[in-house]
C-alpha cells in the first residue's frame, strides 16, 4: 500500500511539473482542464497497470536488483529452525505501528469530512437566508448585506450590495461556471482531499483547476460585454467572499492580477498544442516503470521465500512429474514430516522411521549422555558432554602425524557423526586437508564409548553432531 501511495505522489508531481512549466501559460483552457482531470485519474490507475509485453521486452540485466546476501557456509548442516526469542515482540511492534498509521488516516478522513460537511451546511444556510430567483436554467440567490459573489453547481449567489452594472458582468461570468459544470471538477478534488488529506498535491491540483476555471469564465464572459467595464469591475475593489474550496468565487484578490494578464494574452498558436503529445512518452515511461516494478516486486516476493520453501516446492513438483515415489523417498519424506510435526517423534505414524531420525543437538529435549555425566541437569549435562568429547579426542588423537606428514601450522578437520537411538556412534565422516588426518579423525570418533541415547518426546532418538578439530603443529 505504501509503495502504491508513493507511486501516486511521484506521478502527480511529474504531471504537475509538466503543467506548470509547459501548459499553464497557454490559452488552451479546455485542454488544460482535461489535462488536470485526466492526469490526476491516471496517477491512481497507472501504478496498478502491468503490461506483460513490456516486461518481456526489457532485458533482465536492465532491471536492477540487489544481490542476495548469503550468511554462513554452503556446507552447513540443515537443522530445524531456531526459536527466535523476541520475534513476536518485533511483530507486535510492526502491527502496532501499522495500526497507528491506519487509525491516524481514518481520523484525518473524519476531520476532513467534518470540515466538508460544515462547508455544505454554510452554503445551505446562505441559500435559505437569501432571496431565490429562477433565471434560465439556474437559480439566483440574492444575499442581503453583503458583496459576495460565487457559484455552486446551478446556483449563483450575488450580494445585494453590488451595483447593477457589476451584477450584470458577474452574472455573465458565473453563468459560464454553471454551464461548464465547474463545480463538479472542484468537488471531485474535494472528495480526494477527504480521502487523501495528507497528500499536498491534491490541494495543488484543486488550486490549479480553480484558477483555470476563472480563466475559462473570463475568456467567454468578456466576449459578451465591454472589455473596459469588465476590467474595471476586477480592479475596483476586493469584495468579501466565502472561503470555500469547491465554489467558484468571482472576486479573489490573489487571482485578479493573473486573470487580467491572461485576458490580455494573445491566443496561443495551435502548433503549441503539440505540447500535449508529451503525455505519450511520459505515460509510456510510467507504464514501463510500473510493469517492471511490479515484476520486480513479484521477483522480490519469490526471492523472499526461504531456501527451504523453494526446495519443498521443487519436491512437490517432482512428485507430480513422477506420479509415485520409491520406498527410500517415502522414508525420507516421513522423516522430514516427523521432524516438522509437533510431537512427531512420539506419533505412532512415524514409529518405523524414528530409529533413523536425527534430532539436532540444540533442540533435543534430553541430549545423549557421556559416561560420567549422568545425574546432571540438562544444561550441565550438555556442558559435561562437550568437555568429555574434547578431552577424549585430545588424548586419543595421534599427534605424531604432524611430523610424519611434515605439516606446519593449524590443520582443521571437520568430523560429522551420529549417536543413534541405541547410543552407538555411527555414520562417521571427516573432511580435512590430508586423507591421513581424515582417517585418524574417524578412528578417534569411532572409539568413543557407548553413550546414553538422546530422548525427544519420550522416545530414544538419534542425534547428529558436527565436530571441528583444530590440529596445531608446532615447528
Amino acid at each position: 500500500m505504501i509503495h502504491y501511495i508513493l507511486q501516486i505522489l511521484a506521478f502527480q508531481l511529474l504531471f504537475l511539473v509538466v503543467y506548470d512549466l509547459l501548459l499553464k501559460k497557454e490559452t488552451f483552457f479546455n485542454w488544460n482542464r482535461a489535462y488536470l482531470l485526466v492526469t490526476h485519474v491516471l496517477s491512481f490507475v497507472l501504478p496498478l497497470v502491468q503490461i506483460e509485453v513490456i516486461q518481456k521486452s526489457i532485458p533482465k540485466e536492465y532491471q536492477i536488483q540487489l544481490p542476495a546476501i548469503l550468511i554462513g557456509s554452503a556446507n552447513k548442516e540443515i537443522s530445524l529452525p531456531e526459536v527466535l526469542i523476541g520475534s513476536s515482540d518485533t511483530f507486535f511492534q510492526f502491527i502496532t505501528i501499522s495500526k497507528v498509521f491506519e487509525y491516524l488516516w481514518y481520523l484525518g478522513m473524519l476531520i476532513s469530512l467534518f470540515l466538508f460537511t460544515y462547508k455544505i451546511i454554510t452554503i445551505l444556510k446562505l441559500k435559505q437566508k437569501g432571496i431565490k430567483t429562477r433565471i434560465d436554467n439556474f437559480n439566483l440567490i440574492s444575499l442581503p448585506n453583503t458583496s459576495s459573489a460565487f457559484t455552486f453547481f446551478n446556483t449563483i449567489f450575488l450580494g445585494e450590495s453590488l451595483s447593477e452594472t457589476k451584477k450584470t458582468n458577474i452574472l455573465l461570468h458565473e453563468k459560464i461556471h454553471v454551464k461548464e459544470y465547474h463545480s463538479a471538477d472542484l468537488l471531485f478534488f474535494e472528495v480526494l482531499r477527504i480521502i487523501f488529506w495528507f497528500n499536498p498535491l491534491v490541494y495543488i491540483y484543486q488550486n490549479r483547476m480553480a484558477t483555470l476555471q476563472e480563466y475559462i469564465a473570463d475568456a467567454k464572459a468578456i466576449a459578451e460585454t465591454d472589455e473596459k467595464e469588465y476590467y474595471q469591475n476586477l480592479l475596483s475593489q476586493i469584495f468579501q467572499t466565502e472561503r470555500v474550496s469547491f465554489i467558484n468565487t468571482f472576486f479573489n484578490h490573489s487571482l485578479i492580477k493573473n486573470r487580467i494578464v491572461m485576458l490580455q494574452k494573445s491566443k496561443s498558436k495551435k502548433i503549441f498544442q503539440l505540447k500535449y503529445l508529451l503525455l505519450v512518452p511520459i505515460i509510456c515511461s510510467m507504464l514501463v516503470y510500473t510493469s517492471c516494478t511490479q515484476d520486480s516486486v513479484a521477483q522480490t516476493d519469490n526471492a523472499s521465500k526461504s531456501d527451504l520453501i523453494k526446495k519443498i516446492e521443487a519436491v512437490h513438483h517432482q512428485i507430480e512429474i513422477q506420479g509415485n515415489i520409491s520406498e527410500e523417498e517415502e522414508k525420507a519424506l516421513k522423516l522430514l514430516a516427523m521432524l516438522t510435526t509437533k510431537n512427531g517423534v512420539s506419533n505412532p505414524a512415524y514409529k518405523d522411521v524414528v530409529k533413523d531420525a536425527e534430532i539436532p543437538f540444540g533442540v533435543i529435549e534430553k541430549v545423549p549422555g557421556f559416561p560420567g555425566c549422568e545425574g546432571l541437569v540438562e544444561s550441565e549435562s550438555k556442558k559435561c558432554f562437550t568437555q568429555k568429547i574434547t578431552q577424549f579426542v585430545g588424548s586419543e588423537f595421534n599427534t605424531k602425524l604432524g611430523d610424519e606428514l611434515e605439516l606446519t601450522g593449524i590443520q582443521r578437520i571437520y568430523v560429522r557423526f551420529k549417536i543413534n537411538h541405541k547410543g552407538k556412534i555411527v555414520d562417521v565422516k571427516a573432511r580435512g586437508p590430508q586423507p591421513e588426518l581424515e582417517t585418524e579423525a574417524i578412528r578417534v570418533i569411532q572409539k568413543l564409548p557407548q553413550m546414553t541415547p538422546g530422548v525427544h518426546d519420550g522416545v530414544n532418538v538419534g542425534v547428529m553432531y558436527s565436530l571441528p578439530i583444530a590440529f596445531e603443529i608446532k615447528e
